[in-house]
């Protein structure tokens, strides 16, 4: 995906440095600063995410929502439909993602419906406009179900016992979720992002773990670090 990214940017760079090229010899005449084109650096970032990033939903929101802004500084939207067709957007991005997300392989939900069929011990950690630490040391553990909203939560399972693959389906609104897992398991992340997302930049999965800790994540103005 890296590459795929260095690619695409370097694209719009050619394409940007060809016609500040051709504006410079008066062979054509772009003007480069027209009504809101500020908006490009909401819609070029996301228009590359979409095809570059693996979490899509917040990349075509950005992409979509810049393009409304774009249109409402030409004047063809005015400024209360810019935000009602936003929100409107917002919801039909996230029904898409929750249905076809369930829909195509998901199996982080598919380890939770079996372990509350089975009774076994999904944790459970809600911060609301407050704070929660979770420590797991020592204990066997099988998934977690954790919500911050105008809050934070810290889940740290680094020495837990993790004997089969589980799931932590992790939710923060406003708020942000920290996920401390040991180095011998592998993450697999699928998540819902509105202004906010998930940042995994610190692990390293390794093809000799032998089990998977699945994250589902919703994410609207807030964020879910695994660490």
């Amino acid at each position: 995906m890296k590459k795929l990214s260095s690619i695409l940017w370097g694209i719009v760079l050619i394409a940007a440095g060809v016609i500040f090229g051709l504006n410079a010899l008066e062979i054509v005449d772009v003007n480069i600063f027209f009504d809101g084109w500020w908006t490009l650096f909401i819609i070029v970032p996301c228009a590359v995410g979409v095809f570059s990033d693996s979490d899509k939903t917040g990349n075509i929101f950005g992409l979509v929502f810049g393009v409304l802004l774009l249109l409402n500084c030409q004047g063809i939207l005015t400024f209360g439909m810019l935000w009602k067709l936003a929100v409107a957007v917002i919801v039909i991005l996230v029904g898409i993602k929750l249905i076809f997300g369930n829909l195509f392989g998901n199996k982080g939900a598919e380890i939770v419906r079996q372990l509350k069929e089975s009774g076994g011990n999904l944790k459970s950690g809600t911060a609301t406009f407050s704070g929660q630490n979770m420590n797991f040391d020592g204990e066997i553990f099988e998934g977690a179900e954790l919500n911050a909203v105008f809050g934070g939560v810290k889940c740290d399972v680094r020495n837990a016992v993790i004997a089969k693959d589980c799931v932590i389906n992790a939710s923060a609104i406003f708020g942000g979720i920290d996920i401390l897992l040991p180095d011998n398991v592998n993450v697999k992340v699928s998540s819902n992002s509105v202004f906010g997302g998930v940042s995994e930049k610190k692990r390293r999965n390794n093809k000799e773990n032998a089990f998977t800790v699945y994250v589902n994540a919703t994410c609207m103005f807030g964020g879910v670090d695994i660490k």
